[in-house]
């Protein structure tokens, strides 16, 4: 099998990343991309601007492969998703050439003529990437190792707050979106509710915030799961990822200014369609009427039905690489940075195969782009030989002091960052009656 190449699934920042290091240690390796060009799905969030800046966002070897084709890293602030694109995601595709095959999508990776039960002399056989082209037409990829970098992005969360799709959700569908809008001029004068406690959701209520102000009428809901709203405005002064910080306080000022209605503790069970538009009823009873427009921003899963041929190992809860669910855990750890993981914390029980990026998380919100180039550059040493450079941590990630975790999940408990007083804020937004409660926030 020394001959086959080393196949990687998604031409995104980390199968890239994954190429240059494979190409700067002499290794034969095929990217296959689902998209007609490199990071599509980056592609589709070319509106937003990352929190990370430039220096956190290119790959050592990558920075290696560009610079003797005339390209100057970025050195200083912080890109939108079409930025990282043209300025470096594009030109690593382009040094990269024929290595990469787009408008292939993956359907199953397996052992040739093993499938996932037998034992006998499945380790001495190649890996098959099966793949179908954009016309589709069937082929096959035989391989020594498989790095799958496929990302999360194709598999939001619904709105629903157990995890499937909430009763009616999917009969509303033409009035929710799963992503962050590009553009929301089309909402002026409607109720837009954003469902979400994460960074995408934090975008999304910035971004409509400034339609609210500009257009009377315009009326902004955010429904969080949480009890407590402390988690979601960062670390402040203490993350040291400072457009990360400023995310969070614009969120929190957005929200005291009363722009924008936040609701805690409200876990969506049911859409109802109504002649306004819908309502949105929570587990409790309580409901958000007259809507027009729902952003749904609760996350993402990975999906592995691509991998069910292989012997994987996913922790239970996070459907994480389980060698790092233990580091990652949001109902575990709630403030500071998570250890880089390498090749030995990524190993399956399928030898010669790895989930790596924002994949490795499975459901954890809480990947960095320099974790999953660490992790490439681990695993592509091991699959090269170099088992010492493998077992190195060679990244520092930055002290993140953001509160997250779910371990206080019901209850309005302070974060680990700060000591909280509760202050009612923002106007009432139009709930129904339920269980009384207020909207509050927790501030240090």
């Amino acid at each position: 099998m020394s001959e086959l190449p080393v196949a990687v699934i998604g031409a995104g920042p980390q199968g890239l990343a994954a190429a240059a290091h494979l190409v700067e240690r002499g290794e034969n390796v095929v990217v296959v991309e689902r998209g007609h060009g490199p990071a599509s799905a980056v592609s589709e969030w070319a509106h937003v601007r990352l929190f990370s800046a430039w220096p956190e966002l290119t790959d050592a070897a990558a920075r290696r492969l560009l610079e003797p084709t005339g390209w100057s890293a970025p050195t200083s602030g912080y890109p939108t998703g079409a930025e990282w694109v043209s300025d470096y995601l594009a030109p690593l595709a382009e040094a990269l050439g024929e290595r990469i095959r787009y408008a292939m999508t993956v359907t199953g990776v397996a052992r040739q003529g093993r499938d996932k039960v037998v034992d006998a002399g499945r380790k001495s056989q190649p890996f098959v990437v099966h793949t179908v082209d954009a016309d589709g037409n069937e082929s096959r990829l035989l391989a020594r190792a498989v790095i799958d970098a496929s990302g999360t992005w194709g598999l939001p969360n619904p709105a629903g707050a157990d995890g499937f799709p909430a009763g009616g959700e999917r009969a509303a569908s033409d009035l929710i979106t799963y992503r962050i809008p590009a553009d929301v001029s089309d909402l002026a004068g409607s109720h837009v509710v954003v469902v979400g406690a994460g960074h995408s959701a934090t975008h999304a209520v910035l971004r409509l915030s400034e339609l609210a102000r500009r257009s009377p009428g315009t009326r902004i809901t955010w429904l969080l799961r949480r009890g407590s709203a402390a988690k979601v405005f960062g670390g402040g002064s203490g993350d040291e990822l400072p457009e990360r910080a400023a995310l969070g306080s614009r969120a929190r000022k957005v929200i005291d200014d009363g722009v924008v209605d936040l609701v805690t503790g409200f876990r969506v069970a049911e859409f109802r369609r109504t002649d306004e538009g819908a309502t949105i009823v929570a587990e409790d009873g309580r409901a958000v009427t007259d809507v027009g427009r729902v952003v749904a921003l609760t996350g993402f899963r990975p999906d592995t039905g691509i991998l069910r041929e292989l012997r994987i190992d996913l922790d239970p809860a996070l459907e994480a690489v389980a060698g790092i669910a233990g580091e990652i855990d949001p109902n575990i750890h709630s403030c500071g940075s998570v250890a880089a993981t390498g090749a030995r914390q990524l190993a399956q029980p399928e030898p010669g195969f790895f989930i790596v990026g924002a994949k490795s998380y499975g459901r954890a919100p809480t990947f960095l782009a320099l974790t999953g180039y660490e992790q490439v550059r681990s695993v592509a040493a091991h699959l090269a030989g170099d088992h010492e450079s493998a077992a190195r941590n060679e990244l520092a990630l930055p002290e993140t002091g953001v509160c997250g975790g779910s371990g206080d999940f019901d209850d309005n408990a302070g974060s680990c960052c700060s000591t909280p007083a509760t202050l009612q804020i923002g106007r009432t937004p139009s709930i129904a009656p339920g269980p009384a409660r207020s909207l509050t926030l927790e501030t240090s």
